[in-house]
């Protein structure tokens, strides 16, 4: 059996699991879905959210565990367990990239949104606000974010989006081949995502080959989506 921690993309909390953990946790694994700081339940002030933050978090989770864990990472939770890796390769078994950034040494989230014409997140956040947060405008997120999703998750995860930390977006990740490069990582592409282009999606694998890649025939929100071919993916996937 394995232990997942399952990380959520910007402007979600860890409550975007609910359909997965259950699906998960009756193979017999260990789920944990946490919120990043300033996310969820977690309320440390805007200011003091970082991607170090994001990193150190996730850290302190993955060291607490009795073996090493299957790192998944959401949309913007790429370059997080991108820069978690690097800093706890030790603690990390596989990272797991779902419809997810993958940044090389030296690149931000930034460095790769802004490439994609195809997304409709880019036109449909707002300029960073005076506390340093960008705020996504709730009309485009069934476009964007929840396509082929029932109108019950749709409506669940409409009350929940946050305004989003903006420094985390431009914080380029260090990583080494020693390190982050070590770990097994695997890709799970979504055929008709709206918010990273099928197309960006097979360019960053391109420029950073994974082990293995899945593909999911449905939108950017597989865990509401494609909750159990997702969960069946995941269980296949195994520690180093």
């Amino acid at each position: 059996m394995s232990t997942y921690i399952l990380i959520h993309g910007a402007w979600h909390g860890g409550w975007c699991w609910r359909k997965i953990i259950p699906l998960l946790e009756s193979k017999g694994h260990t789920v944990l879905a946490p919120d990043l700081p300033g996310h969820g339940d977690d309320k440390i002030p805007v200011a003091n959210v970082t991607l170090d933050s994001y990193a150190d978090s996730i850290c302190k989770l993955a060291r607490a565990q009795s073996e090493k864990v299957i790192l998944l990472g959401h949309s913007m939770g790429g370059v997080v367990i991108t820069q978690a890796g690097e800093r706890c390769a030790d603690n990390v078994g596989a990272l797991v990239y779902l419809c997810a950034f993958l940044p090389r040494n030296g690149e931000s989230l930034m460095t790769w949104a802004s490439q994609d014409q195809l997304s409709m997140v880019n036109p449909s956040t707002t300029d960073p606000q005076k506390e340093g947060t960008l705020a996504f405008k709730s009309e485009f997120a069934r476009e964007a974010f929840y396509g082929l999703c029932a109108e019950d998750d749709i409506n669940f995860a409409r009350e929940r989006l946050i305004d989003q930390p903006a420094a985390p977006f431009a914080t380029p990740v260090e990583t080494s081949q020693e390190r982050w490069g070590s770990i097994p990582r695997y890709y799970i592409e979504c055929l008709r995502d709206r918010a990273i282009s099928i197309g960006l999606q097979r360019e960053m694998q391109k420029q950073s080959p994974c082990q293995k890649t899945f593909s999911i025939d449905t939108d950017h929100s597989p865990f509401f989506s494609a909750a159990e071919e997702l969960a069946e993916i995941l269980a296949g996937i195994k520690s180093a």
